[in-house]
């Protein structure tokens, strides 16, 4: 196969841009040939380029809504997929899907859509939330399949009128393993807590340091992985509540499996995701893991088994689950092993690759078919109108 990744920002790593990066390392190692179209220039062209995965910078694709830039940027977007000549188009990330999904459509180049967490997830600002779910109804009908990377947001989409049952299909991500020496000792004392997580609305640094706040009497630190435009107003609030001396700001890292490996416990606090991937990381190291209650977390870790998942915003609830298991090495040690035997049994990266390269194959041999649900003719003659209007 031909195929060709669509997202839209190439300058941080995030859940998204890992998913590409590996599904395109082994597309291409199983001898497909796989291009990636991305907004600009960043570490996930230099790791593509590392990994030998060709790839495209878009000038025009960029994350905020700018009409006349994303005209440009559909305009772009839709030249180099024709120039590729695909057979098939992935999109990830709201921007890239809205658009890739258009500029495929209007070729006739099967397309599917990945959405890493829908941004009208309970949690998101309510007008915010009302803007995306409108532009996802307006750009499912472009899209020959929809992904989510959880049941949870293939629940969501099908309740709230995005698509249809039958063409929405979660599948839940996968990391490739690591090898042993990268693995945890989460029973370890004067326990470590690692959360990888940036510093923006989103995540909920707050209430995470407020519920340690109440635990200064035991022994524990914490390094929070990340940056963002929240960085020095939480370690202020760190300050403010006296946790300087325990909580260490590190920033963004390249070097997650070896810190996870030196931890004991890791955190996710949230306000909203789709299915975190940094629960999976923790998992596949044998650590235990505590996490708010939002969409696809709960499909991971499962309460009081592989860790805790607590109500979101509720200081009371988290600073008790942090109090159980700071205190309780034997009980980390125990939900670390059957998180690494969750992660075995359901999130490796072969799982989901399997699952994904199925999907791909079945809208191509749908798109072959002459019963298929669509009417071909149909779909050109509306795509030369779309075409006309982006040459």
């Amino acid at each position: 196969m031909r195929i060709g990744f669509v997202i839209t920002r190439s300058d941080r790593i995030g859940g998204a841009l890992i998913h590409v990066k590996d599904l395109a390392r082994v597309l291409q190692r199983e001898g497909h040939d796989v291009t990636v179209l991305t907004g600009g220039e960043g570490v996930l062209t230099e790791e593509l380029r590392e990994q030998g995965t060709p790839c495209i910078s878009l000038r025009y694709l960029v994350r905020n809504v700018e009409p006349l830039t994303d005209l440009r940027g559909l305009v772009e977007m839709r030249a180099a997929i024709k120039r590729l000549h695909l057979d098939i188009v992935s999109t990830h990330s709201a921007k890239a899907g809205s658009l890739g999904r258009v500029a495929a459509w209007s070729l006739g180049v099967p397309v599917l859509y990945t959405a890493h967490g829908w941004a009208f997830t309970d949690g998101v600002p309510t007008r915010t939330a009302s803007v995306y779910r409108w532009i996802e109804r307006l750009a499912a009908p472009f899209a020959d399949r929809i992904i989510t990377v959880c049941d949870y947001d293939r629940e969501l989409a099908i309740r709230q009128h995005v698509a249809s049952a039958s063409r929405i299909t979660a599948i839940h991500n996968g990391m490739p393993d690591v090898s042993p020496e990268l693995r945890a000792h989460p029973e370890r004392t004067s326990p470590h807590l690692v959360m990888i997580a940036r510093f923006e609305e989103q995540k909920d640094h707050p209430t995470l340091l407020h519920a340690l706040a109440t635990l200064t009497s035991l022994e524990w630190t914490l390094e929070l992985l990340g940056d963002g435009p929240r960085w020095e107003q939480m370690r202020a609030l760190a300050s403010a509540l006296g946790l300087s001396e325990r909580v260490q700001f590190v920033g963004a890292r390249r070097d997650i499996p070896e810190r996870l490996a030196r931890a004991q416990l890791l955190l996710l606090i949230t306000n909203w995701e789709g299915f975190p991937r940094s629960i999976l990381e923790a998992m596949r190291a044998g650590l235990p893991v505590i996490a708010s209650r939002v969409a696809g977390a709960a499909e991971s870790v499962i309460d009081g088994e592989t860790g805790c998942v607590v109500p979101p915003g509720d200081v009371g609830r988290l600073s008790e689950a942090l109090r159980a298991l700071i205190v309780d090495g034997a009980s980390r040690r125990r939900m670390g092993d059957a998180g690494r035997l969750r992660y075995e049994q359901c999130f490796t990266f072969d799982q989901m690759y399997t699952r994904t390269t199925a999907v791909y194959r079945a809208v191509l041999e749908l798109r072959r078919r002459p019963s298929a649900s669509f009417s071909a003719p149909v779909v050109h003659t509306a795509a030369r109108r779309v075409g006309r209007l982006t040459e």
